[in-house]
């Protein structure tokens, strides 16, 4: 496996995932242009906490 392969999908999963949440609620709620804000800081949020999580990753192979 090549690396960065990992990384890049677990950031592309986790910040596709908070966006998809985000836009389900915008269609129940109809959000406006205004409401576009929360669903950005949604997509940066899943994106730092697959670095998190990568970061962790990294650790574990690193001892080995």
């Amino acid at each position: 496996m090549r690396d960065g392969l990992v990384p890049t999908a677990l950031g592309t999963v986790v910040t596709a995932g908070a966006a998809a949440l985000r836009a389900r609620d915008m269609r129940k709620t109809g959000m406006r242009k205004k409401n576009i804000v929360p669903m950005l800081e949604t997509a940066v949020l899943g994106f730092g906490l697959a670095h998190v999580v990568l970061g962790t990753i990294d650790l574990i192979q690193h001892r080995e």
